[in-house]
């Protein structure tokens, strides 16, 4: 049971981070444009999300260098990379000219990403850690609906907008 609630806490701090932030946003956009706007709301915390998740790549480094397969090179500076990648698309979802670009390119990373937490969960990463004692496949379980959640959700906030 404790495997299971760790693999909840662990999945659960970017959910919980942009459910949090969207709230947050609602009420911090009411008062200034005197109005609800939901899809900036939406972009405001899917931004901050995306800077809690970028953190990680410099964190958690070693771990998340596990992530990548062998045939991948340089793979402290492609973490690096990527971590500098969600910071700038958080950025372009807040910039008018950029967020409907920023929207596309966020919802092709994250499918691009998947990969990488499919391989992590089959060799059984622990991204905190720096280990081989991951969650394993369940993880997948938690991960998948997630990730479709960020897409719907980049997709909604910033190519449909509510």
């Amino acid at each position: 049971m404790n495997f299971v609630n760790e693999l909840k806490e662990d999945l659960m701090k970017p959910l919980l981070v942009l459910l949090s932030s969207f709230v947050i946003a609602i009420f911090i956009v009411k008062l200034i444009y005197n109005h609800y706007d939901f899809a900036l709301s939406a972009r405001i915390a899917m931004s901050i999300m995306l800077c809690f998740t970028a953190m990680g790549h410099f964190v958690y480094t070693k771990g998340m260098s596990m992530m990548i397969p062998e045939f991948i090179p340089l793979k402290t500076s492609f973490v690096h990379l990527t971590g500098v990648f969600e910071i700038l698309l958080a950025m372009g979802l807040l910039i008018p000219k950029l967020q409907l670009i920023s929207g596309w390119t966020l919802i092709l990373f994250l499918v691009l990403m998947l990969p990488a937490n499919i391989y992590a969960a089959i060799h059984q990463v622990n991204y905190q850690k720096g280990s081989f004692d991951g969650h394993g496949l369940t993880y997948l379980w938690f991960r998948i609906p997630l990730q479709v959640l960020f897409i719907v959700w980049a997709y909604i906030s910033s190519i449909r907008m509510l």
